[in-house]
């Protein structure tokens, strides 16, 4: 069965989130004048990365809703567990504003989208919520590009689960071995695709720093993809890629 999709996963697979974070981050410690409560920039962002990751997979779990994992995420970083509401959104949408002054795709997304536009149907599938993804794509000019875009918070289930891949699926009409599914994440997005029935491709940056799980395919730039899909039988044949 030919593939005839891919779908996309973007924060660090299309979109250089970590750069964007690291960046907007200092930035805003400075504006808000916390560099010296953390002692360095580098153990406020090792700390906001540790609390990110923590109330992003309660999210994940269902146990609190997309804004609560956000202030949640501002109370413990300022350790005021009695902050309220209001006053974390705020904090957060100060955050937010220094963020998305350092918003840049990748220098291969573009290029890549480009390679497989004429053969290929493209969505996007983020374990994040509409309003967010949706913005981003279109600031960074490239919404149009995905007949769909899922999100997490809208589903109501979150990648790994195969419900988050077959919501795509059904969306886009096709079968999971229809679709190939891209993304940073070994476990999460080509684990989780690939126990969903799609075809799952992992894109490791770090070149081989840690071990993929099996039955996946392994790329390292996104230039890789156009000849990984085209080689096609199931990618059986010669390659390169793990």
């Amino acid at each position: 069965m030919p593939i005839k999709a891919v779908v996309w996963d973007i924060d660090d697979t299309i979109f250089d989130y970590a750069r964007a974070d690291t960046t907007g981050m200092n930035a805003h410690l400075v504006a808000e004048g916390l560099l010296e409560r953390y002692e360095t920039a580098e153990r406020a962002l090792a700390l906001w990365r540790q609390l990110t990751e923590r109330h992003w997979a309660r999210f994940g779990a269902g146990e609190v809703a997309f804004e609560e994992q956000r202030r949640d995420r501002v109370r413990d970083f300022l350790d005021a567990p009695t902050l309220a509401d209001p006053d974390a959104d705020a904090w957060f949408a100060r955050y937010i504003g220094h963020y998305e002054s350092a918003w840049s795709l990748f220098p291969d997304t573009v290029p890549t989208l480009d390679a497989l536009a004429g053969d290929y149907r493209q969505a996007v599938l983020s374990n994040s919520a509409l309003a967010v993804q949706d913005r981003k794509l279109s600031v960074l000019g490239i919404r149009d590009r995905f007949e769909a875009v899922l999100c997490a918070a809208d589903l109501g289930v979150s990648k790994p689960a195969a419900e988050a891949f077959h919501a795509v699926c059904t969306t886009l009409g096709l079968d999971p071995a229809e679709i190939a599914y891209v993304g940073d994440q070994p476990e999460i997005d080509a684990r989780g695709a690939r126990d969903a029935g799609l075809v799952g491709i992992w894109l490791d940056r770090n070149a081989g720093a840690q071990e993929g799980p099996s039955g996946v395919h392994r790329i390292t730039r996104l230039s890789e993809l156009p000849a990984l899909l085209r080689g096609d039988t199931r990618f059986g044949a010669p390659s390169t890629f793990g």
